[in-house]
């Protein structure tokens, strides 16, 4: 259980990321979960807006749905739920920021507001899934918050259908990020832990969104040489870092994953 002074310091960091990216973060009521659906169907289309009727349910239940307001605009959201497997977790399952306001802080306020609902509730884990072939992604998750790599699932959610992912498979990392543990601690301090004792890496497209609308085949080939280099570096049990457009394959150490 965290303290109340660290409690504090995670809302105290959550606010200080909403303010510098211009936003104001809140959890959602059932009367609010518009505002979720407009950043969703902005973000992945109409046909990914979640029902109405299951959003209430979350917001009821004390789900992590949390809105990003800029004024009076919808900016982002995000969408969490209680998991047991594998030990009590939050399964974070939706963020999203409109595409005018990607890579202004918005994303990491959501996050760490997140981190500190959870700290407040007694979870002290929160787990998602992400694209390995997005590199912004890779260092937004494993750097910056300083989450770690649990596992790879091929093609984990099948054919996608929204409308940044039609036509791809949905390969996934699955993340853990232990919220009050020394590697999130100093990534949240700016000073993320580096990789060490690397084995071998493997180096993806700086924009694979692009490369996959530009050259399918290149985008698949890419794909599957990736899907690949990870899977044998899981067989070899090797840890999986992310450092200078590169994932590296580490033999794991104390600061891997570390509760």
């Amino acid at each position: 259980m965290i303290s109340d002074t660290g409690l504090d310091a995670a809302w105290s960091v959550a606010r200080t990321a909403a303010a510098r990216a211009g936003v104001e973060v809140h959890e959602l009521r059932s009367s609010e979960i518009e505002i979720a659906q407009e950043v969703i169907g902005a973000v992945w289309g109409p046909q990914q807006i979640p029902q109405s009727n299951l959003l209430r349910a979350f917001a009821h239940a004390g789900s992590t749905l949390l809105g990003a307001m800029a004024g009076e605009q919808p900016v982002g959201t995000t969408l969490g739920f209680v998991g047991w497997k594998g030990g009590m977790h939050l399964h974070s399952h939706m963020t999203a920021v409109i595409p005018s306001r990607i890579s202004t802080g918005v994303g990491y306020a959501l996050k760490l507001w997140q981190r500190a609902v959870c700290l407040r509730e007694g979870v002290g884990e929160v787990r998602w899934t992400y694209d390995p072939l997005v590199a912004r992604n890779a260092q937004f998750n494993l750097v910056k918050l300083g989450a770690v790599v649990m596992a790879m699932h091929p093609n984990f959610y099948g054919a996608m259908d929204d409308i940044v992912n039609a036509g791809e498979e949905s390969d996934r990392f699955e993340v853990s990020w232990q919220l009050d543990s020394p590697r999130v601690l100093a990534a949240l301090a700016g000073q993320p832990l580096r990789p060490v004792d690397v084995v071998r890496s493997h180096p993806i497209p700086p924009d694979y969104t692009t490369l996959s609308r530009t050259d399918p085949v290149a985008a698949r080939t890419t794909r599957i040489a990736t899907r690949d280099a990870v899977l044998a570096a899981e067989r070899d049990g090797l840890a999986i870092e992310w450092e200078s457009g590169a994932y590296r394959f580490t033999r794991p150490g104390p600061g891997h994953g570390d509760g």
